[in-house]
């Protein structure tokens, strides 16, 4: 008996054992190939290996019950000359097969494999021979009679609804669905009875010979006979299975079939199962150490992309072709465009721009990279099929164009039971309806999340409102939609960190058990870090690093009066020895933050312990000034390089700002009055020197942001964000940094010591931002001295007062 892992690990080892032992004629090179050919895919092979392992005197008796692929194994075993293994046997009669008709999981021959049933003709217990116009099972004796030719009877059906083709295309699409004259007339009588079928009502075809007879005669040409729409999603598309009697797609058979993964929990169609018969999603399968295996290439493992006569390869590894791309020029991997017949990479095939000859946004197809086109553009002379909604040329004549799918998608979703759409989702309706790119609204829309989020919220006869919306699971997707509705005008504007923040507070008080530790901690969140913040703030909304902050500061607060009550002290009676104790031992969290807590108490006479703040004393690490001039001159020269990093490069360099700083930057900070930019960091705006100048200049004309749903176009934030309305964020904007080699906090750190060395403290904190003792303690660190700057400057001319670094590039 084989190890559980090596079902799973090595299935083909397993199998290989077993018939060897069976059967020790048979050269491993035969067992391999005979394998791989009856049982290509792993969970066969994890089957088939579970089946020999658990009984392996199959490959001697040839008897059921057993899976099928166990008895295609046998057969497949004897045709290469093993000796040994018998032949699949009847469970009836036991007569040897050389083909298989299962039941269940028993082989039976065709004497004891069918079953009798009532003949509805005669009432006697027979093999069903045919069916009847009613579909009721006939014996041979009782066939149900029918002297006209199903053939011409079906031809004469199709001619009478669609008399542009002729009788010989109707025979042919007919002989492409059946050959055999029974089933050719039952495809007759269920046309005969129901001709609507062909017309559009396919979807409730009790056969699927139905569906193929339509598509033979829709690619034929035929106009007045269409191909059904799935009654669930009601695209024209290929229709898959039947649910309650009516034909549905694959997509609508998938979510019909969705259960929660075992693994993530996600909610989707099951991929596999585990070794306990539970359901896993197809990226749990996928990712799976048991379903990964060693990559030729890489010799990591992982999930296989290609296999080789050599061995597997991961997606990485897989080659390909390496050309010239014709639309934006790059030699890459690429593959040749069906449109052009030229080479085209795969970030041109995502591309979407505004075609220069039909002015409509689409993907790109053809064309150059600053000159695009779209495919009705590239082949203006190709067959483009009209869409049954709008009349707009669409590639694919069983389906409606994406604008259309995006309207009928959109009334589902928002319009009430009786079917008048919310007055605050109208505006964002139109948004979405129209929205240039209505693939990816319609990818947005296919989420089941942000779907049933939005349904909900329409059904609802409520006023929407941030409350209402508070109700709900707190999500991804909640959180875009909210931002929409703000950037539509459906809800107003709030501060969504501090509101986040706010409920979080409550929800962490509200667990604790201790009504004294409650009060406490309320009154320390709420009245003292949120109230500090509201007013360092003044009105502006907050950061993530902020709230951030707070919420370190209760935890420490947390785990304070956890380390209390574990030691039976009170805040009032604890000794500052065993506070220090407690700092010291492996046991203690969040040190820094905690001190904050001990002084605020001992501010507020809860305790008579103390806490020493830590003084800072300069940069702990040696500052690389040239470094630092090294990189702003790449900054300002490469053209390579994205303008928004650019310029918020510059920033942190030149200017000493932070990222969380330069990600909240608007278009207001900007003063360009056409021949000078002037840039508002601090109370006094810092006049910027050209090459600057220009790329600032260059982003505010350029700037964009990922939030493609919700954006209205009129974006106040110099750096937009992935969200509606909303910045990038200060640690996406660091990671961007990061990516160009450039630390955000080391380079701040050298800016602010050498500006700090050449600016008195009180101009810095003006041009700057910071707060004065953030300069003062800065001027220290860097030895500059300016007690003498008022009297000198009392002795210039007059002169204009600059913040530009005095360093020419």
């Amino acid at each position: 008996m084989s190890a559980a892992s090596d079902f799973l690990t090595d299935p083909v080892g397993v199998i290989g054992a077993v018939i060897a032992d069976a059967d020790d004629s048979v050269d491993a090179e035969t067992i391999a190939r005979v394998v791989a050919a009856v049982a290509p895919g792993r969970n066969v092979q994890r089957k088939l290996a579970r089946a020999l392992d658990s009984r392996p005197e199959l490959l001697r008796d040839g008897r059921s019950p057993a899976p099928r692929v166990a008895g295609t194994l046998l057969l497949a075993l004897r045709d290469a000359g093993a000796m040994r293994i018998s032949a699949p046997r009847c469970a009836g009669c036991s007569r040897t097969l050389r083909t298989l008709q299962r039941r269940g999981e028993d082989w039976y021959c065709n004497t004891c494999g069918p079953r009798p049933r009532p003949c509805s003709s005669c009432g006697q217990e027979r093999v069903v021979a045919t069916l009847d116009r009613q579909g009721q099972p006939r014996c041979s004796r009782c066939p149900d009679h029918d002297e006209r030719d199903p053939l011409q009877l079906l031809t004469d059906l199709v001619v009478g609804l669609e008399p542009t083709l002729s009788r010989h295309t109707i025979a042919d699409a007919i002989g492409r669905v059946f050959t055999r004259r029974g089933n050719v007339q039952h495809l007759a009588w269920v046309i005969e009875d129901s001709p609507a079928l062909l017309t559009g009502q396919g979807a409730h075809a009790p056969t699927p010979a139905v569906l193929r007879l339509i598509d033979n005669l829709c690619d034929a040409g035929a106009k007045v006979i269409t191909r059904p729409a799935c009654t669930r999603c009601d695209r024209i598309v290929r229709l898959h299975r039947r649910i309650d009697g009516l034909w549905v797609c694959r997509n609508c058979l998938a979510k019909s079939r969705a259960q929660p993964c075992s693994r993530c929990g996600a909610i989707r169609e099951i991929g596999s199962r585990d070794e306990h018969g539970n359901p896993l999603c197809p990226h749990c399968v996928s990712t799976d150490p048991a379903n990964q295996e060693v990559c030729l290439g890489c010799r990591r493992r992982r999930p296989v992309n290609t296999r080789t006569p050599d061995g597997p390869l991961c997606g990485t590894c897989t080659p390909r072709a390496t050309m010239t791309c014709s639309i934006c020029g790059r030699t890459r991997p690429a593959v040749i465009s069906t449109a052009t017949g030229q080479p085209w990479c795969r970030a041109c095939g995502h591309r979407r721009a505004r075609c220069t000859q039909c002015g409509n946004v689409r993907p790109v197809r053809g064309g150059t990279h600053d000159e695009p086109l779209c495919a009705t553009c590239v082949r203006p002379d190709a067959f483009w099929h009209a869409c049954p909604g709008c009349g707009e040329p669409t590639a694919n004549r069983r389906r409606r164009c994406a604008r259309c799918t995006l309207h009928r998608r959109l009334d589902q979703l928002i319009r009430d039971s009786d079917g008048a759409v919310h007055p605050q989702l109208q505006a964002l309706r139109h948004h979405l309806a129209s929205h240039d790119r209505p693939d990816t609204v319609l990818a947005w829309l296919s989420k089941d999340t942000a779907a049933a989020t939005l349904r909900e919220i329409a059904a609802d006869r409520r006023t929407i409102s941030h409350a209402m919306l508070d109700e709900l699971p707190d999500d991804k997707p909640l959180r875009h939609l909210r931002a929409m509705l703000v950037a539509t005008n459906a809800l107003p504007p709030r501060d969504e960190h501090l509101a986040r923040l706010d409920q979080w507070i409550h929800s962490t008080v509200a667990e604790r058990d201790d009504p004294d530790q409650r009060t406490l901690l309320h009154r320390y969140a709420t009245w003292h870090l949120l109230h500090r913040l509201r007013c360092r703030n003044n009105a502006r909304h907050a950061t993530h690093g902020q709230t951030s902050s707070v919420q370190q500061h209760v935890r420490a607060a947390i785990a304070v009066l956890d380390w209390l009550a574990t030691e039976h002290f009170e805040l009032n009676t604890v000794g500052q020895g065993d506070l220090e104790a407690w700092l010291v031992s492996p046991q203690a969290s969040h040190r820094n933050e905690a001190g904050h807590f001990i002084r605020w108490a001992n501010r507020n006479k809860l305790t008579s312990l103390e806490f020493a703040a830590t003084r800072w004393d300069g940069p702990t690490q040696a500052l690389d000034t040239e470094q630092r001039w090294a990189k702003a001159r790449t900054l300002l020269n490469d053209n390579t390089i994205e303008p928004a990093d650019r310029v918020a490069g510059l920033l942190v360099l030149l200017y000493a700002q932070r990222a969380a700083t330069i990600s909240r930057l608007t278009l207001d900070h900007v003063d360009d009055d056409g021949r000078q930019v002037r840039l508002r960091l601090g109370h006094q705006p810092v006049l910027l020197p050209d090459p600057l100048a220009a790329l600032v200049r260059q982003l505010v004309t350029i700037r964009h942001g990922h939030a493609t749903l919700g954006d209205q176009g009129r974006s106040r934030w110099l750096f937009p964000g992935g969200r509606p309305n909303q910045p990038i964020s200060a640690d996406h904007l660091a990671e961007r940094l990061r990516q160009r080699d450039l630390y955000s906090g080391p380079a701040r750190s050298a800016a602010l010591f050498s500006l700090a060395a050449e600016l008195p403290a009180a101009l810095l904190a003006q041009l700057l931002g910071v707060h004065i003792k953030v300069a003062v303690a800065w001027q220290r660190a860097s030895n500059g001295d300016w007690s003498t700057y008022a009297a000198d400057y009392s002795r210039r001319p007059a002169g204009r007062l600059s913040g530009t670094p005095k360093r020419s590039f």
